[in-house]
């Protein structure tokens, strides 16, 4: 008895397959582009949602380590932040849960975004997103790691600018909004190099092109640090010169791939 013919593939199925065969041939409609981003979208919304969930619960013993800095500058017996409105605990309970759930959300929403640019890409540049998506991850958190080792000078040289007739007071969401731009803002520049070597992997920039920006690019990162960081000489060189030191790192990289590349 001959077996009969396959079954054919459920209508859910059927769909998903032509949207990836649609997909592969560039030939997808922007309805369908819209309704996948929104899908993609949404996965990584509640990945950050459960984030910030741990985020809330957890907030009591994060929060101790969000003080550290500022401990460490004023001193421990008087380790202390206010709130000046009665909505102040709660909003910065509710911003710090959120950037946590940013933080433990962030390689889904990047894994999102490779699924939905990746049909769209080559097959030499699908091999360099997956290990950017995951070095985006590491390089935010040496950002991270990068504004914990320098906050605590930063608040010293800002609390103490006054001189000693001016006694720190500081409001707790005002706190958490100077920690959370310092970190956020470290995180994002440590990005940068890695943006610029996946850009020379694809072959959109080239070791040469970035050596001959390499002024602008110092001139670029002197002001970036200006902004992250207090308005003293010390810090902006603290700042300025890792950042010069990831650019020349970022060269390096792209030369390296180049090389290996005139090999193969």
């Amino acid at each position: 008895m001959s077996a009969g013919p396959d079954p054919l593939p459920s209508g859910g199925e059927a769909d998903e397959a032509a949207r990836r065969d649609a997909r592969r041939r560039g030939e997808m409609p922007l309805s369908e582009h819209l309704r996948e981003f929104r899908r993609r979208f949404s996965i990584a919304l509640v990945a950050i949602g459960l984030g910030a969930v741990i985020g809330y619960l957890l907030f009591p013993t994060f929060f101790d380590v969000l003080l550290g800095p500022y401990c460490d500058v004023v001193g421990v017996e008087s380790c202390q932040v206010n709130a000046f409105r009665a909505t102040d605990p709660i909003a910065v309970r509710i911003r710090a849960s959120l950037v946590v759930g940013l933080f433990l959300g962030a390689p889904v929403l990047f894994y999102e975004l490779w699924r939905f640019v990746a049909p769209g890409l080559t097959s030499r540049e699908k091999r360099f997103t997956l290990p950017f998506v995951l070095m985006s991850q590491v390089m935010f958190a040496l950002g991270l790691a990068f504004a914990v080792w320098f906050v605590p000078t930063g608040l010293e040289v800002l609390l103490t600018l006054g001189g000693t007739d001016i006694q720190p007071l500081l409001g707790a969401n005002e706190y958490l909004t100077f920690l959370l731009a310092m970190g956020i803002g470290f995180g994002v520049v440590f990005e940068v190099p890695l943006v610029l070597v996946f850009l020379g992997a694809v072959g959109v920039l080239s070791a040469a092109s970035l050596r001959s920006a390499r002024r602008y690019a110092i001139v670029g990162n002197l002001i970036v640090a200006a902004l992250v960081t207090p308005t003293d000489i010390l810090s902006l060189v603290a700042v300025g010169v890792p950042l010069v030191v990831l650019y020349e790192v970022a060269i390096l990289a792209v030369a390296l791939i180049e090389r290996s590349r005139r090999r193969v």
